[in-house]
């Protein structure tokens, strides 16, 4: 079905299309850069032996970490699905 309608699309709409899939794209891969970053430092703050009072705050990174790649995912899934049904004024 999905061929049917970017038979039917002009030019610049299928590219506008292929631009906003690339643009979803490129935020997932920015929401897993974040969440290593948090996880790093989340790692760092955790492991170093001088900084025993604020090993909570490592913790603390490691949820945000998983917090961030679960919301990159589930954003990445929705608005492919919204581009796939063609609902992008809903977006």
């Amino acid at each position: 079905m999905e061929k049917e309608s970017e038979n039917e699309l002009i030019v610049r709409d299928y590219l506008a299309r292929q631009r906003t899939k690339l643009a979803n794209d490129r935020t997932l891969l920015s929401y897993i850069r974040t969440s290593l970053y948090f996880l790093v430092s989340g790692t760092a703050l955790v492991k170093v032996e001088d900084l025993e009072n604020i090993k909570g705050l490592g913790y603390i990174s490691f949820v945000i970490s998983v917090v961030f790649l679960v919301v990159g995912f589930i954003n990445f899934f929705t608005i492919k699905r919204k581009i796939k049904r063609g609902h992008y004024a809903k977006m």
